[in-house]
């Protein structure tokens, strides 16, 4: 487990260590007062914090019971048992510190990602001008390789534009004239002309940076669950205390039922547990950012999957060939293919494999349709019908493409010699996944960019039954934010920036950490740092089992207490071994809660790592 410690925290170890130190020492070595170290060390802070939330909010929780139960036990000179106090409480209270999220939003790579010039044609001339000066009717001229400045429509020219900021979408779309273009996507190839239609807040880049400052958790609390119970035990230890002493007059009775009803065990229930979780997790390449998440997810009954590197590896690959000669075909077509930069080339060379390329003369990128070029004196075309009908080439192997996926015909001179189906295949493990997801009684749902025949077609092959397509960023916060007012619990899986807002959004956001954004880690609240998605219901069976263990851990320490307490009504206790019994107390819970460590499920049929 690797475990980073800030400044501050580096110092609270070490006070807690000194702290331990002189109780051990002294309860060993029978070395008087070494207690008051721990008392100076640890209690101060607590007395402080204690007299800050009474003064600014009259806040009364576990603090001030301590606080009074440590003054206490000085008082009637039981100093070893007041060290003790403040000692445990101030390891719950690293704990718990440690386990709340700092999760910070940045947004430096969707802002990065905004164009700050255009180029814009007025009066037939060309001018660099800030995006700030763009109007809506303006029309501007996009080279390849640049970002899309303003929303707009193409008026002229045609190109392939990487949408993958905003929709997730694995492959290049084709645009031509009359095509809807977005800000903040990629030109790829063709420079074209372009008539803006959205400019500032209203343009879609600008929306998915909103999205992401905006979106936060509604329903976000921290986990605190021994305090709900803080306020109440207060109450009950100081009127009973008192109780005692009017009918008794005996202080030490007294001060030992406040010794005894300190809630150590109750303020280490919670961090403890969820330590240990949070430890197993991260043994499964889980990173869990926060406490609260662990709490969120045991709640959780919807799990909302991406598409793209999410269910699916992320990269188009070659899953069918066509030909009456697929061996000449492929040659032929790696050779030609290995003359483009673009994702669907590097593709169909890499499921070649082999370095026996030809050599490639008059190169052409036909941007939208394919490529052609001249192998061997004789004319290569690889690309879509659209290629082969301009090239006026008879088309031949036209059966029906059922699942979306991408084909390209290959022809050389006026001869189709066959075709290729290239698709962004499943992962191996996506099916296992879902499958026990739905064991776990967790429903789950797909939210794609991709088209209809697409989508369907993934999640028919991992038994996914309900799907939305053609979803922007805004379309998923949006199906989230109404799954939510169903009283739903969401938790949202993704890699690419264009799922941050959702990630935000939902009660749980779950990165995909080896190729995820930058952004879509800071805005989840859990990574997979190596992608392995095969571990979510590994992650939600602890989760759950985590709230259990905190639960089990509450209801022993409260009832540990109320014995202890009737000891002390009884004369039974005196501070010490009033003491020693909620020391007992919390060694059992944090021994408990430390079980969680090594926990697996005997549910889930795991994929070895």
């Amino acid at each position: 487990m690797n475990l980073k410690f800030s400044k501050k925290e580096k110092i609270d170890i070490i006070i807690i260590l000194i702290s331990t130190i002189s109780l051990v020492a002294e309860f060993i070595l029978s070395i008087n007062h070494l207690s008051w170290i721990s008392i100076m060390l640890c209690g101060i802070p607590i007395f402080k914090e204690c007299l800050e939330g009474l003064i600014t909010e009259f806040d009364i929780k576990a603090d001030l019971l301590v606080s009074i139960a440590i003054i206490a036990s000085v008082i009637i000179g039981e100093i070893f048992a007041a060290g003790e106090i403040a000692t445990i409480m101030a390891i719950g209270g690293f704990l718990e510190e440690y386990t709340v999220s700092k999760t910070q939003g940045k947004i430096k790579e969707l802002i990065n990602m905004t164009p700050q010039l255009a180029t814009r044609i007025k009066n037939e001339t060309e001018e660099k001008i800030a995006i700030e000066d763009v109007n809506v009717g303006d029309i501007l001229k996009v080279l390849p390789g640049e970002s899309i400045p303003t929303d707009g429509i193409i008026i002229n020219g045609e190109t392939s534009i990487d949408q993958s900021t905003l929709t997730g979408e694995s492959l290049p779309v084709n645009k031509t004239t009359h095509d809807e273009v977005y800000s903040g996507t990629i030109n790829l190839y063709g420079s074209f002309i372009m008539e803006t239609t959205k400019i500032g807040e209203d343009s879609s880049i600008q929306k998915l940076i909103k999205l992401v400052e905006s979106s936060k958790p509604e329903n976000a609390k921290i986990v605190k669950t021994a305090d709900k119970w803080a306020t109440l035990i207060v109450v009950i230890a100081f009127t009973v205390s008192i109780l005692t002493y009017l009918f008794t007059f005996e202080i030490t009775r007294s001060v030992t039922i406040l010794v005894v009803f300190c809630p150590c065990a109750l303020v280490l229930a919670t961090p403890t547990a969820i330590m240990a979780a949070i430890g197993n997790l991260t043994k499964y390449g889980i990173l869990v950012k926060d406490g609260e998440s662990i709490e969120e997810l045991a709640c959780v009954d919807e799990l909302i999957f991406d598409k793209t590197g999410t269910l699916t590896n992320g990269t188009p690959k070659v899953v069918k060939v066509i030909s009456e000669n697929p061996h000449e075909m492929m040659h032929l077509l790696a050779s030609l293919e290995s003359k483009s930069e673009h994702p669907l080339a590097k593709a169909i060379v890499k499921h070649y494999n082999k370095n026996d390329l030809e050599e490639v003369m008059e190169f052409k990128m036909h941007i939208g349709k394919g490529i052609t070029g001249m192998i061997n004196k004789r004319k290569i075309t690889a690309g879509n019908k659209r290629l082969l009908k301009s090239e006026k080439i008879p088309i031949k192997f036209d059966d029906e493409n059922k699942n979306g996926e991408i084909e390209i015909f290959v022809a050389k001179e006026k001869e189709v010699m066959g075709k290729i189906i290239l698709a962004d295949t499943v992962r191996e493990s996506s099916k296992q996944t879902i499958s026990s997801l739905k064991k776990l009684r967790i429903k789950t749902t797909l939210l794609t960019g991709d088209n209809e025949k697409t989508a369907k077609s993934i999640a028919n092959q991992v038994n996914i039954r309900n799907i939305k397509y053609n979803c922007l960023p805004e379309d998923k916060t949006k199906y989230i934010e109404c799954e939510q007012k169903k009283k739903h619990r969401i938790a949202m899986i993704g890699d690419g920036i264009n799922d941050a807002p959702s990630l935000r959004k939902s009660n749980v956001g779950i990165a995909m950490g080896k190729i995820g954004s930058d952004i879509s880690l800071e805005a989840a609240k859990i990574v997979l740092i190596k992608d392995n998605i095969e571990h979510i219901p590994h992650l939600i069976e602890i989760s759950r089992k985590t709230i259990k263990t905190i639960t089990i851990s509450i209801a022993f320490a409260l009832s540990l207490n109320i014995i202890a307490m009737a000891l002390a009504v009884l004369g039974i206790l005196n501070p010490i071994e009033g003491a020693l019994i909620h020391n007992i107390g919390s060694v059992i819970v944090i021994i408990y809660s430390s079980l969680l460590i090594k926990y697996k499920s005997q549910n889930i049929d795991y994929i070895p790592n």
